[in-house]
This record gives structure tokens, C-alpha cells and sequence, in this order.
């Protein structure tokens, strides 16, 4: 994996397009989730939603180590 990535000549981190497709992600399994009912069950929704998106952006970025 590349450690930066020119864009319209600035460079930018290589995990950064992978930081925002797991927001994206987020956003679609945020809604996913509040649509079935899931965060009654959490304590505390916030923190439920961190720890689910630094889930997903650790997996992300461990595939791409590789």
C-alpha cells in the first residue's frame, strides 16, 4: 500500500480514501441498525457507534497491509 497518494498534485495519507469509505459504511450501517431497533439494547448508542466504526476502519486497514 502506498504511503501517500498525489490528488490534483497534494498529497495525501494512503488510509484516507479508506477512512472515508468506512464512514460511508457507517453511515449505511448506522442507519441499518437504528431501523431495526438495535440501539434500545445498547447502553449508550455513542459509544456503540465509535467502537463499530474503529472496528471497521482496524479490519479495513489490516486487508490492506497485506
Amino acid at each position: 500500500m502506498p504511503r501517500e497518494i498525489a490528488f490534483y498534485g497534494a498529497l495525501m495519507p494512503g488510509l484516507l480514501p479508506v477512512f472515508v469509505g468506512c464512514l460511508l459504511l457507517m453511515v449505511l450501517l448506522d442507519l441499518l441498525l437504528s431501523r431495526i431497533g438495535l440501539y434500545r439494547h445498547v447502553w449508550h448508542a455513542s459509544l456503540f457507534r465509535l467502537a463499530l466504526f474503529v472496528c471497521l476502519f482496524g479490519g479495513a486497514g489490516l486487508l490492506l497491509v497485506r
